[in-house]
């Protein structure tokens, strides 16, 4: 072992042996926005041996305040977080295993993408997602980590299959579309981005080098700007009735009907669609067949054509984003007018 780690190593409650468990470890990071940045860059620097980065979405202008892994030139190059984070990430540890998957997680493809690791972190922006994560990890037996953040909060759980209260025992129904903020609609605030990830991280350490009994069981959530901090004691609140861990019901692993495959993102002006099978479409076929209708922008990861007021971002696997509405049946009809069944 080298001395990249040695200032680790010399943590006591990590220490040698804790070390050699982190290099043989397998996390998968579900989000490559802001917390996804912070924890990716954790994992990495500390040594996790393989690390997977999920995120569907590509790097904006507007990332670039709180998401630290992006620049100036990933924006303008319209880079998939996944393919951006990589590269950066591979310059600062290249003996990490770093496997880059731009896609969104679904009921298709959540189990072939989450089973194969030792622990899951979560850096999602929606509740169902992180309800979907939630299934494939009580099912599997495989810890997670719950966090959120917004505007100047931030909420983080350790959620360990079997021993604590999963997220559905937390939080039995998802909020309804709107009735929540998101950095979208409320804005956010760097400093809260780094305080939750970094104790995400530092529970992921925890559960990695098998330091059970520094385990933090509650609930915590912070607002920075107004100097407060709770602790929600949440040992007990494991639920018999829980559809996930108490009666093994996995509803969010059932694939949805056709047309759940469109919906609208809260506070973005942008639909998503997806097939209901990942495809292997030709951009470059695609951008010939689109040039005499509107511009097209196009690099080997996505292609954006822009027909006033919309612009649909296409990616290969079949997966479309309709940006410059949030009427589903709108964009389905772009969808089918410019990209086709």
């Amino acid at each position: 072992m080298n001395t990249r780690y040695s200032r680790q190593i010399l943590f006591a409650p990590i220490g040698r042996s804790g070390q050699e468990k982190l290099l043989q470890s397998r996390v998968a990071i579900v989000g490559m926005g802001a917390l996804g940045t912070v924890l990716a860059n954790h994992m990495v620097r500390a040594g996790i041996g393989f690390v997977r980065l999920i995120d569907r979405d590509f790097v904006e202008p507007s990332n670039l305040q709180r998401q630290m892994l992006y620049d100036e030139s990933d924006a303008a190059q319209h880079l998939p977080k996944a393919i951006a984070a990589h590269a950066k990430l591979s310059q600062i540890n290249s003996e990490v295993g770093i496997e880059p998957v731009v896609t969104d997680l679904t009921a298709y493809n959540a189990e072939q993408l989450l089973c194969d690791v030792d622990l899951v972190l979560d850096a999602t922006d929606n509740f169902q997602v992180r309800y979907l994560v939630n299934d494939v990890c009580v099912k599997h037996g495989i810890p997670w980590v719950y966090g959120g953040a917004v505007s100047a909060t931030g909420t983080f759980t350790a959620i360990r299959p079997g021993q604590t209260p999963c997220l559905r025992c937390l939080f039995p129904e998802a909020p309804n579309p709107g009735e929540m903020a998101t950095c979208d609609t409320a804005g956010v605030i760097g400093p809260i981005i780094h305080i939750v990830a970094s104790y995400q991280a530092t529970e992921a350490l925890k559960m990695l080098v098998g330091a059970d009994d520094a385990r933090n069981p509650n609930l915590e959530h912070f607002d920075i700007w107004n100097n407060q901090h709770q602790q929600i004691k949440v040992a007990n609140a494991r639920r018999p009735d829980c559809p996930a861990c108490g009666q093994q019901q996995f509803s969010f692993l059932q694939p949805p009907s056709d047309e759940g495959q469109a919906v609208s993102l809260c506070g973005r002006d942008t639909v998503q669609i997806s097939p209901t099978a990942n495809l292997s479409l030709d951009l470059e076929a695609l951008a010939e067949r689109l040039s005499p209708l509107g511009t097209v922008e196009r690099n080997r990861f996505l292609l954006r054509f822009h027909t006033e007021p919309h612009t649909l971002v296409v990616f290969p696997d079949g997966r479309v984003l309709v940006q410059g509405t949030d009427d589903i049946s709108l964009a389905r009809s772009l969808h089918a007018r410019y990209i086709g069944a």
